[in-house]
């Protein structure tokens, strides 16, 4: 599992019209989150949606199996990377690193089933 894309993100403007360009494009079906933003379940990797970034862009985020380890590695290897998110229910973590050069990526900590949680 780990290093294999395990989600990206989709950075636009106007969340609405991206949903209708890509599920005109792909067939994609969306789910609501908050506002205007969705999750999009595709056969390989799940996707975020979100508008208000004016940076336009897709964001890929590896599979990690502890994101505080591999936030260190990438420290230590000349990297940069902020203390990771602490998670949602629905996504797990995510943390948006630089590698040694400048390369934006993100590393993501799929959600694990939590017992105690699932009971209360």
């Amino acid at each position: 599992m780990a290093g294999e894309p395990s989600h990206f993100e989709l950075g636009v403007p106007d969340a609405r019209r991206a949903k209708s360009f890509y599920r005109e494009l792909f067939g994609w079906e969306f789910t609501p989150t908050s506002g205007d933003n969705a999750w999009i379940e595709t056969p390989g990797v799940r996707v975020g949606l979100h508008g208000g970034d004016d940076a336009s862009d897709i964001e890929v985020y590896f599979a990690v199996d502890d994101i505080e380890a591999a936030v260190r590695r990438v420290r230590e290897l000349g990297g940069e990377a902020p203390q990771p998110d602490l998670g949602t229910d629905e996504g797990g973590r995510f943390v948006r690193c630089r590698d040694d050069q400048g390369v934006r990526f993100g590393l993501h900590e799929p959600q694990r089933f939590d017992a105690k949680r699932a009971r209360s």
